[in-house]
């Protein structure tokens, strides 16, 4: 797969701004993490070449100097709110995030309950972040937040809210997912820091948008395409070019919000030490691009990707018009339809030779295969097949899995685990071939080239069950769906 972006170059580049950063503040920076910090893979998608872990391990270069504190909001724990990609909770998801910073190594100093009022959940979740040795901190809601500065920044604002104690220079302030109230917390430690006599610095990391290529660039549009549902909509960053006469990308919630950073930088400091949002960030992603047209390619085919997930997130809740119609003018700005997906003709027309569900998969030399639906297999399953065959260099007449070994699994999972469909899905077949592959060489050769699937392109015809949209994940094949069910049912699993 061709790359454009040197991830070598990003991990030196970046961790050697924010020690910059952390040195012009005196020594102790309070860093904002936006996005994620484990398993980045849109970044991966529409920069290659990014590692998905780039930033953990870029993070890893700065781990003496690092302390990770994680902010939940009080209200998330209170309603249970999901994070829909790992399909659990925001408090389940922090204690997922906790065990993955120390696995790495990383220093997890405290959690933030924020927006705190004695919500029954959210005291029970700290009773057991404190039986499990954590320290745990309460902030506050501050009524008129964000534009009643005078009172914000007084002792009945940040004021009230409890003084996180760090020690190290470098604190990570990262969450869940948005709405967590990440930068409040930094501001509040500001203030309290600056009231015990440390000048201590803020500042933001965020990987999108890059401020330093063009507005529409394809990277900047995917971003866009990628928070559509959020309504973030990117900008030429106005403070930055009146500033400098520099023309820069941010994008709307940080352009609105920065009058009021700014002042609130002025009460607590005396003057502020940022002219523009785009001066708080500190992303270098932008200068690690190696080529141009490869991440272009790369950025417009997340945008066609985003608009079949639109669809198919319609279809499944009804909801969801203003993000289609949102990533629609994005692909007319970007001069790109679903046609230049290869893939989505070749699916649609199996289907039709067929009458029933197919699938198809872009190989590395340009070849498109596919899958159908049979007997024993899914579309799905019969495409990881015919891919692993291929790309292990197998006649497509060899069975890799013999249907003698296919229909005992059917006979288990509809007579005695009560499943409709006997068909094998891709878990399913992934762990059928791993047993072939003890006694058949064919079988183990498509096992050692399953490495060879990640970042392939694939579409199915039918939107695809929970399980085989995981297998897909898991392997790093982009996959996309129509927005039609298989079946005309009400209730979909």
């Amino acid at each position: 797969m061709k790359t454009g972006f040197d991830n070598e170059k990003y991990l030196l580049l970046q961790s050697s701004h924010i020690r910059n950063r952390i040195t012009k503040f005196g020594g102790k920076l309070y860093l904002e993490f936006g996005g994620k910090l484990f398993d980045d893979y849109h970044a991966s998608r529409v920069l290659p070449g990014f590692k998905p872990d780039s930033k953990i391990n870029m993070l890893l270069q700065l781990k003496d100097q690092a302390e990770i504190v994680i902010v939940i909001n009080s209200w998330d724990i209170e309603k249970s709110k999901i994070r829909s990609d790992l399909d659990i909770t925001y408090n389940l998801d922090t204690l997922r995030l906790i065990d993955a910073f120390r696995g790495k190594g990383l220093f997890v100093g405290s959690v933030v309950l924020t927006q705190f009022a004695g919500q029954p959940s959210a005291e029970k979740f700290k009773s057991q972040l404190e039986a499990l040795g954590m320290k745990v901190y309460r902030h506050y809601t501050i009524a008129g937040y964000p534009y009643d500065i005078p009172l914000i920044v007084s002792e009945d604002g940040y004021g009230k809210n409890e003084f996180v104690e760090t020690e190290r220079p470098l604190v990570v302030i990262t969450a869940p997912g948005p709405g967590s109230g990440k930068m409040a917390v930094c501001l509040s430690q500001l203030y309290h820091e600056h009231k015990r006599g440390v000048d201590a610095g803020y500042a933001k990391f965020e990987t999108f948008p890059i401020w330093n290529i063009p507005l529409k660039h394809p990277v900047n549009m995917a971003y866009e395409a990628a928070t559509a549902d959020l309504n973030d909509i990117n900008m030429i960053d106005p403070f930055h070019l009146e500033a400098y006469g520099v023309t820069t990308v941010n994008y709307n919630r940080d352009v609105e919000i920065f009058p009021v950073l700014k002042t609130m930088f002025e009460r607590i400091y005396g003057e502020s030490p940022y002219k523009s949002p785009t001066d708080m960030g500190v992303n270098m992603a932008g200068n690690c691009i190696t080529d141009d047209e490869v991440v272009k390619k790369a950025a417009n085919d997340e945008i066609i990707r985003r608009y079949y997930s639109a669809l198919c997130k319609k279809r499944q809740t009804s909801l969801g018009d203003a993000e289609i119609q949102k990533i629609e003018l994005l692909m007319q700005q970007a001069n790109i339809t679903t046609d230049m997906r290869p893939v989505v003709a070749t699916a649609l027309k199996k289907a039709e030779e067929t009458d029933a569900p197919a699938s198809a998969m872009e190989m590395p030399d340009g070849t498109v295969l596919t899958g159908k639906t049979s007997l024993l297999l899914g579309a799905s399953s019969a495409l990881l097949l015919n891919a692993l065959k291929y790309l292990s260099g197998i006649e497509d007449k060899v069975h890799l899995i013999a249907p003698e070994i296919i229909e005992p699994i059917q006979d288990l999972k509809v007579n005695h685990l009560g499943n409709h469909n006997p068909r094998l899905h891709m878990d399913e077949v992934l762990v059928a071939l791993s047993i072939c592959a003890a006694t058949n060489p064919n079988a183990k050769k498509a096992i050692d080239s399953l490495k060879n699937l990640r970042g392939l392109e694939a579409h199915s015809t039918v939107i695809l069950s929970q399980v085989d949209m995981n297998v897909f994940k898991k392997l790093g094949i982009n996959i996309t769906c129509e927005p039609k069910y298989q079946t005309k049912s009400l209730y979909h699993r």
